[in-house]
């Protein structure tokens, strides 16, 4: 049973990857035809960082690495860390912002305000709903959802966080079908499990 809930729009993602973000086409999203993005924001922990680790996998430091040569890039994190993020953004030269808060706006209000860009050329991309998805959401961002990585940078596949967040969602009527990601003219869009 599904409900027409003021939540599911929040929750609803632009974009379901299936995989995690090293797995994510950027040119798909970089070209989409309606409007372009022009500068992404990325969660740091369980999008880029496995859980507990300090080593970023080279799937997402090739991914990072590419990207980073194309558009801006901010990393956004809750992470309190100070030291733990900024280690991450160092290897890659990113500016970055920890505590943020999510899904509250204004750490990522600064952000799009550094970048000098409109919110909706600005892709927010991150493994969690009810952080990541809806703080992008808030503010009119292209929020993209991806699977949160293991420590050897696959798709996590006991992830209950994530499982549970997809399971509220679904049940506050949003949809995280295979039809997602048809406004960036592809199918990789998907239904994450």
């Amino acid at each position: 049973m599904s409900l027409d809930h003021p939540l599911r729009r929040l929750l609803q993602p632009d974009w379901v990857v299936p995989g995690t973000l090293a797995e994510l086409p950027l040119a798909a999203l970089l070209e989409r035809p309606s409007k372009p993005i022009r500068a992404l924001v990325l969660d740091v922990d369980r999008t880029l960082l496995p859980r507990r680790q300090t080593l970023v996998p080279e799937s997402m430091r090739l991914w990072l690495q590419a990207a980073s040569q194309q558009v801006p890039i901010h990393l956004l994190s809750n992470n309190p860390s100070r030291l733990r993020i900024g280690a991450v953004a160092a290897l890659f030269n990113l500016p970055f912002t920890n505590a943020a808060g999510k899904p509250r706006r204004s750490a990522l209000r600064r952000v799009l305000a550094e970048l000098e860009l409109p919110p909706s050329q600005v892709a927010l991309i991150g493994d969690r709903l009810f952080t990541d998805v809806m703080a992008g959401n808030r503010l009119g961002l292209f929020t993209v959802l991806v699977k949160p990585i293991d420590p050897n940078g696959q798709p996590c596949q006991r992830d209950r966080l994530q499982k549970l967040e997809l399971r509220l969602a679904r049940m506050l009527g949003t949809n995280l079908g295979a039809n997602l990601g048809t406004n960036l003219g592809t199918n990789l869009g998907t239904k994450l499990t």
